[in-house]
C-alpha cells in the first residue's frame, strides 16, 4: 500500500501551473486529485501520486525549478496542526524535535532530523531532509521538501539563519543560480542526501513569539487524534518519560510498569531498536532543560528538580555536555541584550 501525503503538501500548485500557462485544476484531475482536496487540512493523497504530479508539471511546463518555485509559495500552514506545534516550540532544536516525532501526521513517508556535519566542520550540524523508505524520492520532491523545511526556518528566525550550505542528492534541475538565489547559500549536487548546513547554536536560539501554553496544546491534540503508525518502544518510552520528569520515579522499572513488561524486556526491545532506555531519558532532560532555562525565570535548582536531578551540579555538568555553557550562560545568551 502507497504511503499517504495531506493533500495541502501540494497547496498553491494549481496557481502556479496556471501562471506558467498551464490548467493546474486538469493536470490534477488527470492523477484523480480534486483541486479543493489542496485547502483542506484533513484531505489525504498517495505520496506517489504528488510526486509524479510534480515531475509531470515540471516537465509539461519546462519549469525545472518548479519545486522551489512552489516551496517559495508556501509556509509551516501546509503541515496542518503540526505547524502549531512548531511556530510555538521555544527552541529552533524543539521545533525539530517536534517535527521528527510528528512529520508522520504530515506523511509517514517523509522524516527530518539532525545529523553531524557531512562536512564534518566543527559548529555546525546538518539537518536531514529523506524518506522513510529505500526508494529516492523524486527530485522535485526533494526541491520542495528542502525549500520548504529551508523556507520555515527563515520564517521562524524572521531572516537569515546562517546557513552554511545546501546538499542535494541529485543533479542540478535548472541553472544553479536558481538554488543559490532560493537558498542564499552555496549548493553542492550529487550529495548522499539532502542537507541544510546550519551553525550548531541554532538548536538553542529562541523561536520568537514561541507560546508553551499553544504548544502543549497543538501537541496534545496531535498524540490523541493522530496515533503514530507502528510507534515503538522508543517512542512510547518518550512519551512516558516526557509525562513522568520531575513528578514522577523515571527509573527504567517504573517505566516498564506503566508498560506493562520487565525492564530487561524492556531494555533488550529499545536496544533492538538501537537505544537504550538512559539515552532516551537523557535526550528528554535536554529538551526539557533548554525549554525550562531560555522561555522561564525559573530558578535553576528548580529547573534542577523539574528535570529530574538531584543536584544543581549535575544540571551544570549536563548542560555543559549538552550546549557547551552553563545553564546560566545558556539563560542569559537566550535572553539578548534587552532582557
Amino acid at each position: 500500500m502507497d504511503s499517504m501525503v495531506r493533500a495541502a503538501s501540494l497547496r498553491g500548485l494549481p496557481q502556479l501551473v496556471d501562471g506558467l500557462g498551464g490548467d493546474g485544476t486538469a493536470l490534477l484531475a488527470r492523477f484523480r486529485v480534486p483541486a479543493p482536496a489542496l485547502d483542506s487540512d484533513d484531505a489525504v493523497i498517495p505520496a506517489p501520486a504528488a510526486g509524479r504530479i510534480l515531475e509531470t508539471a515540471a516537465a509539461e511546463l519546462d519549469c525545472p525549478d518548479l519545486g522551489l518555485r512552489l516551496a517559495g509559495e508556501q509556509n509551516a500552514t501546509v503541515l496542518g496542526p503540526l505547524a502549531l506545534a512548531i511556530e510555538n516550540s521555544p527552541t529552533f532544536g524543539a521545533a525539530l524535535e517536534t517535527a521528527n516525532r510528528f512529520l508522520f501526521v504530515h506523511s509517514p513517508a517523509l522524516t527530518v532530523s539532525q545529523i553531524p556535519d557531512p562536512a564534518g566542520r566543527p559548529g555546525v550540524v546538518g539537518l536531514l531532509y529523506r524518506g522513510t523508505d529505500a526508494e529516492l524520492l523524486p527530485p522535485q520532491v526533494v526541491d520542495l521538501g528542502l525549500g520548504l523545511f529551508h523556507r520555515i526556518i527563515v520564517l521562524l528566525r524572521g531572516g537569515p539563519y546562517g546557513l552554511r550550505s545546501v546538499h542535494l542528492p541529485h543533479a542540478p534541475l535548472a541553472p544553479v543560480g536558481s538554488y543559490t538565489a532560493f537558498f542564499g547559500a552555496d549548493v553542492r549536487f550529487d550529495r548522499p542526501d539532502a542537507v541544510l548546513r546550519v551553525p550548531g547554536g541554532l538548536a538553542t536560539m529562541a523561536v520568537p513569539g514561541g507560546n508553551q501554553v499553544l504548544r502543549d496544546i497543538a501537541v496534545d491534540y496531535i498524540t490523541s487524534h493522530f496515533p503514530a503508525p507502528g510507534r515503538s518502544v522508543a517512542d512510547r518510552v518518550r512519551l512516558l518519560l516526557s509525562q513522568a520528569l520531575g513528578t514522577s520515579p523515571v527509573e527504567v522499572g517504573a517505566i516498564a510498569r506503566l508498560l506493562r513488561t520487565h525492564p530487561r524486556t524492556l531494555q533488550r526491545r529499545l536496544a533492538a531498536e538501537g537505544t537504550t532506555f538512559e539515552a532516551i531519558l537523557d535526550d528528554v532532560r535536554r529538551v526539557t532543560a533548554v525549554r525550562l532555562i531560555t522561555q522561564t525565570d525559573l530558578p535553576l535548582s528548580q529547573v534542577t528538580a523539574m528535570v529530574g536531578l538531584a543536584e544543581q551540579s549535575a544540571l551544570s555538568r549536563a548542560a555543559r555536555r549538552w550546549f557547551g555553557v552553563s545553564p546560566r550562560e545558556l539563560r542569559a545568551t537566550a535572553a539578548g541584550p534587552s532582557r
